[in-house]
């Protein structure tokens, strides 16, 4: 409808002047102060883009199991690996240095704090043991493990839990079916083409 389209000015002068709507009291107030109208946005909403973005994307090529690190803990103040090293890479080449050897300092930088990550766990582990403890769990883990470890729960539910075991049972035996039905349809309608042939053949 025409008289729908537009600002609630525009709207509102076009069902007063069709006489659907008594003229309200704030409509010449308005008139002399139209409202601010603003620009509309885009129909395309552009990608954000950030400077470290071209070196986080070498470092997922470097690193694909990093990408299951990117951005997981939504509540956490460290960034995540890929973030850090684009940083790192773009601190290095503010400083002068050339981007293919700030790549390689980013990246040792990147291993060696992998590396004394499990060497602190390895020692707390062994700390744990000389007391008599039970060791810690990781205060460094993986996300791939993380992952895991949430989705435990439900690999075990599979196997061990009666209600999934019902279900499972269920779905066996509705395929079990279809796949039956299946085969009676294709051997019906093989064995009817062969009696026509017969047929034809003693005409």
């Amino acid at each position: 409808m025409s008289f729908m389209k537009g600002d609630l000015l525009t709207r509102t002068r076009k069902l007063v002047r069709g006489l659907a709507k008594v003229e309200p009291v704030w409509l010449k107030a308005m008139e002399q102060a139209p409202p601010v109208t603003f620009p509309r946005a885009e129909s395309k909403v552009k990608q954000i883009s950030l400077p470290e973005d071209v070196y986080i994307k070498k470092f997922f090529k470097k690193y694909p199991e990093s990408i299951c690190e990117d951005a997981i803990k939504i509540c956490a103040y460290d960034p995540p690996p890929a973030r850090v090293f684009g940083c790192r890479v773009l601190d290095l080449k503010e400083q002068g240095v050339t981007e293919e050897e700030a790549m390689a300092v980013a990246d040792m930088e990147y291993r060696m704090e992998k590396k004394a990550k499990k060497i602190a766990y390895k020692q707390l582990k062994q700390i744990a043991r000389l007391q008599g403890k039970k060791p810690p769990p990781n205060p460094y883990p993986s996300a791939i493990k993380e992952f895991q470890a949430k989705e435990r729960k439900y690999v075990r539910d599979r196997f061990y839990n009666p209600d999934i075991l019902k279900i499972v049972e269920k779905m066996k035996e509705e395929r079990a079916a279809q796949m039956q039905d299946r085969m009676r349809a294709s051997g019906g309608g093989g064995g009817g083409g062969g009696r026509g042939g017969e047929g034809g053949g003693g005409g």
